[in-house]
């Protein structure tokens, strides 16, 4: 049975057993419990993470202390505050576990180095990179141009299992609607 970073990876590239040892030779594992933050606002990022197991929240927090959830992100995605990461400046989110994760992850430094030295790894984050623009794209003309219901529908169908691990207060934040609201859509 391949590893599953393997299997995710092999979606976009091929890779030899060789190759792969020396990918995951790049990953470190780390677990988190339920509450603890990857990043906190501030933290000057260092890591990029594939969560292999659990599901976690990316937000920030406004001037009134109000949270504004960006994303989930659950097994086999990467997720880290990317400009703090790429630019090394103090992280404007948090990222928490939303139950016990684990996770690998990669350094900025060991990601350079490899994507040097392996040009196959450089393709695979250039296109994983796109898909997350892509991504970001829909979010924000979804929220921009979709009904509360719409987005909600829309998140049901993408992502079902969401709403059997996550919260009904936090998607509701997610979708930028009342808990309320919330529960007048899911009726």
């Amino acid at each position: 049975m391949k590893h599953p970073l393997r299997q995710h990876i092999e979606e976009i590239i091929s890779l030899t057993d060789e190759e792969f040892d020396f990918v995951l030779s790049h990953f470190e594992t780390v677990k988190k419990r339920k509450h603890q933050y990857l990043v906190q606002e501030g933290d000057i990022v260092k890591k990029e993470f594939w969560i292999t197991q659990g599901c976690v929240k990316s937000y920030f927090l406004d001037e009134n202390g109000k949270e504004h959830i960006l994303r989930f992100a659950m097994e086999h995605w990467w997720i880290t505050d990317y400009e703090s990461f790429v630019k090394q400046i103090p992280s404007t989110i948090y990222i928490d576990c939303l139950e016990d994760c684990e996770f690998l992850y990669i350094s900025y430094e060991n990601r350079e180095k490899l994507t040097s030295e392996m040009h196959k790894m450089e393709r695979f984050w250039a296109k994983k990179s796109k898909f997350g623009r892509i991504a970001l794209q829909k979010r924000i003309l979804s929220l921009l141009k979709n009904s509360a219901k719409e987005r909600y529908n829309l998140l049901l169908e993408q992502y079902p299992q969401l709403f059997q691990r996550v919260p009904k207060k936090l998607i509701a934040s997610y979708l930028g609607v009342s808990r309320e609201t919330l529960s007048r859509l899911n009726s």
